[in-house]
């Protein structure tokens, strides 16, 4: 399912991300998922979008599938994982799950790292797309047919997810809006 109106979306996040990265220095570093998750929860704050354990974990495994498809390299330095109700990151979870769907208000689990300018662009850039919808929307968008997850998901297992399944799931998409 591509989200309302997900087609223009798609192409606008296109043409954004087309006019950065490739301008990008190759990373030599992936960031931790917390890091990410970091960012888009002062994104949250600074737009007033409301952001649960649930959302933040589909929004770093999305920003992670098109970083995949666009440099070729990974976002985050964690596996993802094919759990009962969708992509996972385990550590993130683990830190979040107390907040099960309640709005997170505060970053409780700083880290040291630091995000580059172009990949805070390219954040920028998927939280201005995919921030306005809630956890179950993205969730939802992540339990298609077709999609990594349900490539990989097995009934009562934690499967990783290959990272170039991720990278050819977004890849595809791309091609679709051309």
């Amino acid at each position: 399912m591509i989200l309302p109106a997900g087609r223009i979306i798609i192409i606008l996040l296109l043409m954004f991300i087309r006019e950065i990265l490739p301008r990008k220095k190759k990373q030599t570093m992936m960031y931790q998922p917390l890091t990410i998750a970091n960012y888009f929860i002062q994104k949250s704050h600074k737009t007033g979008d409301p952001v649960t354990a649930m959302k933040l974990i589909k929004l770093v495994y999305i920003a992670h599938g098109w970083y995949l498809a666009l440099n070729k390299e990974s976002l985050i330095n964690e596996a993802i994982q094919a759990w009962k109700y969708g992509p996972v990151i385990d550590s993130l979870y683990r830190k979040l799950k107390r907040y099960y769907q309640h709005d997170i208000l505060s970053i409780d689990f700083p880290t040291d790292e630091e995000i580059n300018k172009e990949d805070k662009k390219f954040l920028d850039k998927i939280w201005e797309v995919y921030g306005e919808y809630n956890g179950l929307q993205l969730s939802t968008t992540t339990h298609q047919p077709g999609t990594p997850w349900d490539k990989t998901y097995k009934k009562g297992t934690k499967f990783q997810i290959p990272n170039d399944r991720i990278q050819q799931y977004y890849i595809d998409k791309m091609e679709k809006t051309k």
